[in-house]
C-alpha cells in the first residue's frame, strides 16, 4: 500500500472501513479543504457508545476513556472536550449527544491474540444491540491488529446489523499502541519516527498509550457521525476520504506546522501538554476538527 494514501479501505463491502493514520503521514502536503456532503445518513440525536475492552488495560486506564466519553457531552469550563465535540453539530445543525452504554472485557482474548480486520468486525458486532449506538472496539498493548502501526492506527467503519442485514451499524477500533510504535500513532506524546524530531510531549493523563488512543478515538468519532457509511461528510475518493479530523491532521494548536504541533496549555503541576479539560479535573490533547461554517480547521486553543 502506498506510504500516500492517508486513509484505507480495508474490507470488501458491505463493511466499510476508514482509518486514522500513523504519524509518518502527516508529513504529506495536504491539499485545500472543502469536506462535501454526498447525502446520506449521518448520526444523530443521543448514541450510546459501547466499549469492548479486548487485551490487557488497567482500571486506570479504563476510566480515562471512559471520562473522555462523558466529557464530550458534558459542559465544563472552556477550553472543554464538549466545545470541541460541539462542532461535529454543525455538520447537521442537530446535536449528536453521546452516553457511555455497557462495557465488556475480554482480557482472555477470546478470538486470540493476533486480529484480522473480520475479527475486529466479528468483536464489534457482539456490542448488541446496535440501535442508536456506537460499537467501540479497543485493543491491548498485547494485541496484534491487521494493519495496525504499518497504514492505520485505528478505523471506523459499519457492518450488517442482525441476520438479515437489512441495516448496518456504526463500529470504531483503536489499538494501544504503546509498545509497538508509540512514535506512528502516540505522537506528540513519543519522538517521531520520521520527519522532524521536536521533544515529546508530556501525556496529560500520564499514559502515553492510552492519551494516544484518546487522540485517535476522537477522530473516529468525529467522523463517524459525519461520515458513518460513506456517504456523508468527506473529501476525495470514498475508499480513501478526508473526514472531519484527519483533514486537519497533525494540528492541536495554533501555530502548527508539520513537527509541531502548535501553542498548548501547559500543566503547571505535571508539565503535561494539554488543550481540552473534561469531567473531574481530566485534562485532554484533542486534534483540530474542520469547521463546515468558516470551511477552516479549527482548534480550541
Amino acid at each position: 500500500m502506498s506510504p500516500l494514501l492517508l486513509l484505507s479501505l480495508l474490507t470488501l463491502l458491505p463493511t466499510i472501513t476508514l482509518s486514522t493514520t500513523p504519524r509518518s503521514l502527516y508529513l504529506v502536503t495536504p491539499e485545500p479543504i472543502t469536506l462535501s456532503y454526498h447525502n446520506g445518513p449521518l448520526l444523530t440525536g443521543k448514541l450510546a457508545v459501547n466499549l469492548l475492552w479486548y487485551g490487557r488495560f488497567s482500571i486506570s486506564q479504563r476510566s480515562i476513556v471512559s471520562d473522555f466519553l462523558l466529557s464530550l457531552s458534558s459542559p465544563a469550563s472552556p477550553p472543554s472536550a464538549s466545545t470541541w465535540w460541539h462542532t461535529t453539530s454543525l455538520y447537521h445543525n442537530s446535536t449528536t449527544q453521546l452516553t457511555l452504554g455497557r462495557q465488556v472485557i475480554d482480557s482472555g482474548l477470546t478470538l486470540g491474540r493476533s486480529l484480522t480486520s473480520d475479527d475486529l468486525t466479528k468483536l464489534a458486532s457482539r456490542m448488541s444491540p446496535h440501535r442508536n449506538t456506537i460499537a467501540v472496539v479497543l485493543t491491548g498493548e498485547d494485541v496484534l491488529v491487521e494493519g495496525f502501526c504499518m497504514s492505520r492506527c485505528g478505523h471506523h467503519g459499519s457492518a450488517p446489523a442482525g441476520r438479515h442485514g437489512r441495516s448496518h451499524f456504526a463500529y470504531i477500533w483503536v489499538g494501544n499502541s504503546v509498545t509497538q510504535c508509540p512514535g506512528e500513532c502516540a505522537w506528540p506524546f513519543h519522538q517521531p519516527i520520521y520527519g522532524p524530531q521536536t521533544p515529546p510531549l508530556v501525556a496529560p493523563n500520564g499514559d502515553v498509550g492510552v492519551d494516544g488512543m484518546i487522540i485517535n478515538l476522537a477522530t473516529l468519532l468525529a467522523a463517524t457521525v459525519t461520515n458513518p457509511f460513506g456517504d456523508g461528510y468527506f473529501q476525495g475518493p470514498a475508499n480513501a476520504p478526508l473526514e472531519a479530523v484527519t483533514a486537519c491532521t497533525g494540528i492541536f494548536g495554533t501555530g502548527s506546522y508539520p513537527g509541531y504541533p502548535g501553542q498548548l496549555l501547559l500543566d503547571p503541576t505535571t508539565g503535561a501538554s494539554f488543550n481540552a479539560k473534561g469531567l473531574g479535573g481530566r485534562k485532554y490533547l484533542l486534534p483540530a476538527m474542520w469547521d463546515p461554517k468558516t470551511a477552516q480547521c479549527t482548534t480550541l486553543v
